[in-house]
């Protein structure tokens, strides 16, 4: 008995000390397994994304720059949450918009189209924010030079100048009789205005007259393409949301009338305009998504990332449009498309 009790301190403060070290021991293998690194791997990513309207081009912008962060491994329902509003085309709401993101807990701000970006800047200083579908953004203050954007933001612009000026290269070279082109623009949109003159100055060198029909909301747009039959040889439109929301109506005033009906985007091609110079929205989104997925994941600074452009342009034709429309294709315009089975559509 007396021996027990001498020993009975020891052997109780060994047993301590050993199941301290066995949980020591079980923190240490739980920090090992799911420590520093992989709490990175399982860390869930917020992003916002404020677009302005929605319509086929930005809607796969949208799906272009949601695919690019899952081929980065950041999913939707996994490790990614995303909070996605839609301004329906509304100043008010676009504004209300930007000025939740600025305040909630995002990792980083998507803004598509120039509307969109420019409230987003405004509002949003403490976190990273992206455009895309932004037609000029150093003329719509979103940054203030596209090599050092500095600041919080950069992005990927949806045009390239030789855009429009080849597209309108090519109605003078392919279409002779034409000697107006009808343009139906929202002069609120500041994209809008920088393509439309870009279109005015290269129609100039054809002796081509470019004939403007102003609107101020979608509903108008049916209206200002009927104004422009007579009046004009062909129609087109630029990266205007507002007049894109409303491109089946154009599309009907043509098809009715046999006037080709020329665009500034792939998908309103798609949907039964004759022609453009341009490229798929989606492939423009998933540019966006790549510079999103490498801010996440590798702590990029947007501001010393350089704003990209649109480089990869070609001309595109609907074929079943073109009859729709009175259009001849002859195959020196078919010759004009690099990527044939991507770029002639025929249905």
């Amino acid at each position: 008995m007396m021996l027990k009790k001498k020993w009975l301190p020891v052997v109780m403060s060994a047993l301590l000390a050993a199941a301290l070290a066995g949980c020591g021991s079980s923190d240490g293998k739980k920090t090992e397994a799911g420590g520093s690194g992989n709490q990175a791997d399982k860390k869930t990513y917020k992003i916002a994304i404020s677009q302005i309207v929605e319509h086929p081009s930005l809607d796969a912008t949208r799906e272009g720059f949601m695919a690019a962060l899952k081929d980065a491994g950041l999913s939707e329902g996994d490790n990614l949450e995303v909070d996605y509003k839609n301004a329906q085309n509304d100043p008010a709401t676009n504004l209300s918009i930007a000025q939740k993101f600025a305040s909630g807990k995002e990792d980083l701000v998507l803004a598509i189209a120039t509307s969109s970006a420019q409230a987003v800047v405004k509002e949003v200083k403490d976190k990273p924010v992206l455009f895309a579908s932004v037609t000029d953004p150093v003329d719509a203050k979103i940054v203030s030079s596209l090599e050092k954007p500095g600041g919080n933001v950069t992005g990927v612009s949806d045009t390239n100048p030789e855009a429009v000026q080849r597209l309108m290269d090519f109605i003078a070279k392919h279409f002779p009789n034409i000697k107006s082109v009808g343009l139906i623009i929202n002069e609120g949109e500041q994209n809008a205005v920088v393509m439309a003159k870009n279109a005015e100055e290269a129609l100039a060198k054809h002796n081509i007259k470019l004939v403007k029909a102003a609107v101020t909301n979608t509903s108008e747009v049916k209206q200002a393409a009927q104004s422009l039959v007579g009046r004009a040889d062909a129609l087109f439109i630029t990266l205007d949301n507002t007049v894109v929301s409303g491109a089946d109506t154009i599309i009907q005033v043509a098809n009715e009338n046999h006037i080709p009906f020329f665009s500034s985007d792939y998908d309103t091609v798609e949907k039964g305009a004759f022609a453009t110079v341009g490229f798929k929205y989606f492939d423009h989104g998933y540019e966006v998504g790549k510079l999103a997925a490498d801010i996440l994941k590798n702590g990029k600074n947007p501001g010393e990332i350089p704003v990209k452009m649109q480089e990869k342009l070609d001309v595109v034709l609907n074929l079943k449009a073109a009859e729709a429309q009175g259009v001849t294709v002859t195959e020196e315009m078919k010759n004009e498309v690099q990527d044939k089975e991507n770029y002639i559509i025929n249905k």
